[in-house]
């Protein structure tokens, strides 16, 4: 039923809202207007079919003509929510474990049943969370991939002798009003208790998944180092590696290759950190200086950093604390410590006490996995994800 008022009415109505100084922005907002965030979850029993397909994949395809002359490839899948799917394709592998460069071959598609289907101009792709096969546009099998889950070589570090360890799963005294979950796992939106100057840094993050969030509302956190340059904590796998992805520094500088896994794997950094020294009259005389191993591969190898990155606090020559960002998504932080450095140290890429010799070690497995720890032997113990 429309409802009409009469001029006169429609006049008196306006005088009210004018007298009451009320205006239709002031109004508040309809529970029907309000959007309810993405749903994130934080273990592979809530996330649901779609996380279990998506994920890497590293396998062969026959692309030279020859029956027998294939070339090996890896495979980044990545879920966006509704059974939808895009997925990144490289030659010659993983990046990290093969693909350092070159040209990235991007997919399409949905999930169909319990399978996803992906297309691009020249291939198809199906896949069931265990294997994936490309077919060519004749329908022929060229190609054959097994989901792989990799793990960074320096999971699990133990602090060396004059570490400071700042989170251990028992103790957090070494942040400030700190979350600590019930297993023992450290939430976004705390600083450290101390400041620090020149120092390296170990720390162990894992992204929820959350497969309808966008952009920068996709497992958004950070280290902000000092409080002024932010290391971008973000859900950015499979994608180009930019500015504001997963281990930029914020709007200033990109990784030199995109190494983040997918939400729900357990990540590392490893951070070899200088600040910018200051003459006696306050003025700067070099800039801020960065190392950065994600999950074990050298991102930014001492990247010389001008100013600081977003709405971080202004460059001085005080130490300051280093905050885990709170940016609204649920992010969880272990096994953190920190070597203050003296100027002395040895230019030594090896100063986390695991060897840094390869790439992200491939576990096969159709099941996710967490890293429990690293046995004497420097074997890896697997546990499931999300502990």
């Amino acid at each position: 039923m429309n409802i009409s008022f009469s001029p006169l009415l429609k006049n008196a109505l306006s005088l009210l809202v004018l007298g009451n100084c009320v205006s239709v922005s002031d109004l508040p907002l309809q529970a029907a207007d309000k959007k309810e965030p993405p749903p994130a979850y934080l273990t592979p029993e809530d996330a649901g079919q779609d996380y279990h397909l998506q994920g890497e994949y590293r396998g062969y395809q026959r692309s030279l003509g020859a029956a027998r002359a294939s070339r090996s490839v890896g495979l980044q899948v990545i879920a966006q929510g509704n059974n939808q799917f895009t997925a990144t394709k490289f030659y010659d592998g993983l990046p990290g474990a093969g693909w350092s460069s070159g040209e990235r071959f991007r997919y399409t598609g949905k999930k169909v049943g319990d399978i996803v289907r992906l297309i691009s101009p020249d291939h198809e792709i199906e896949l069931d969370g265990d294997r994936a096969y490309l077919y060519s546009t004749e329908g022929l099998r060229i190609g054959e991939l097994q989901k792989i889950q990799r793990v960074s070589p320096t999971m699990g570090a133990v602090p060396p002798e004059g570490a400071i360890v700042l989170f251990d799963g028992q103790d957090a005294s070494g942040f400030v009003k700190p979350k600590v979950t019930p297993e023992g796992l450290l939430r976004e939106g705390t600083q450290t208790a101390q400041a620090f100057g020149d120092f390296r840094l170990h720390a162990e993050f894992m992204l929820p998944f959350k497969p309808l969030g966008r952009d920068q509302d996709r497992g958004n956190s950070g280290f902000y180092l000092q409080g002024r340059y932010e290391v971008q904590v973000l859900d950015s796998f499979g994608l180009d590696g930019i500015e504001n992805h997963c281990g930029a520094l914020y709007r200033t500088r990109r990784p030199d290759l995109n190494m983040c896994f997918p939400p729900l794997a357990w990540q590392t950094y490893d951070i070899d950190f200088t600040m910018p020294k200051f003459d006696a009259e306050g003025k700067k005389i070099s800039d801020m200086q960065i190392s950065i191993w994600h999950n074990g591969v050298l991102i930014h190898n001492h990247a010389k950093i001008p100013s600081k990155t977003g709405a971080g606090i202004a460059e001085g020559p005080d130490p300051l604390p280093t905050k885990l960002q709170d940016h609204g998504n649920p992010v969880l932080y272990r096994n953190v410590w920190v070597i203050p450095k003296t100027g002395n140290e040895p230019n030594d890429p090896n100063w986390v006490k695991l060897p840094l010799q390869g790439p992200p070690v491939p576990v096969k497995s159709s099941q996710p996995a967490g890293i429990i720890g690293v046995n004497p032997g420097g074997v890896v113990v697997l546990g499931p994800a999300g502990r």
